[in-house]
């Protein structure tokens, strides 16, 4: 498992108990994915879309951004079943000015990002359902989940909508979807994760034990267990999603922003 500091710049393998640095420190690394070739794609708050060998830890600039102007400050990012990549751009938006962006990478060589929603206030974790129809997107400002169909959606009647609108916190932080399309939103400062179905039929709530911190901020599925970093205390939670379900401190960590699991 794999976690960026967003303050700290660093990125960090999660192994037995303890975090280890993977290449040196640099940037504002914010969300992570692993990407179809076994690298790390991160969104940079201030570097833009990068590339990192897991290897070596070297960081390839690939694309800074959108035209001849730079991003405003990348967040979050998730693959289509295509290798399409949706990543938001939230900085300098808000409820009272809604500005912020989601672009597209198609996975087609020589493609370059282009904008693919606008007007968010600001649009933190994105997510695609499993056949790439939906893509949802965390409105933090907002409170809310928005559904926009994607290029690979068939249904001509789906139009983007509010697909769920929460309670509690300040935003929704990082999505998740899982196999049968079941939605997770870490919901930062409320210390816990809302979990709803394809349809938007709330399943209810997964909190963190008293005395973890509020600050959930993304997620991670991997062998039956839902990992979730909380970036106040800086650790690293799990919770079992089916049998035991106690959550568990896996590791205190250095930082903790974002978290992905190798598939």
């Amino acid at each position: 498992m794999f976690i960026v500091g967003l303050l700290t710049g660093s990125i960090y393998e999660v192994a037995d108990g303890g975090c280890t640095p993977v290449g040196e420190s640099q940037g504002s690394p914010n969300g992570a994915r692993i990407a179809p070739n076994g690298d790390l794609l991160v969104a940079d708050r201030f570097e833009g879309l990068i590339s990192v060998d897991l290897d070596s830890g070297e960081r390839t600039s690939l694309h800074r951004g959108d035209g001849v102007a730079m991003f405003r400050g990348l967040n979050d990012l998730a693959f289509d079943p295509e290798g399409g990549l949706y990543f938001t751009e939230p900085y300098g938006s808000d409820a009272l000015n809604p500005t912020g962006r989601v672009f597209f990478l198609s996975a087609e060589e020589g493609a370059v990002p282009e904008v693919f929603a606008s007007g968010i206030a600001y649009p933190n974790g994105v997510a695609v359902s499993p056949d790439g129809a939906r893509v949802y997107v965390a409105e933090f400002a907002a409170n809310c989940i928005l559904s926009i169909p994607g290029p690979l959606s068939r249904n001509p009647a789906d139009v983007p909508h509010v697909f769920a609108q929460l309670v509690g916190g300040l935003g929704p932080d990082g999505l998740l979807v899982d196999d049968a399309g079941n939605l997770y939103a870490a919901q930062f400062f409320a210390g816990q994760i809302a979990v709803m179905d394809a349809f938007a039929m709330p399943y209810g709530v997964i909190r963190l034990p008293e005395g973890a911190g509020q600050g959930t901020t993304n997620l991670a599925l991997h062998d039956g267990y839902l990992f979730v970093t909380e970036a106040f205390a800086n650790e690293v939670w799990r919770v079992a999603l089916n049998g035991d379900a106690v959550t568990r401190r896996v590791a205190p960590c250095c930082a903790t922003r974002s978290l992905v699991h190798p598939p």
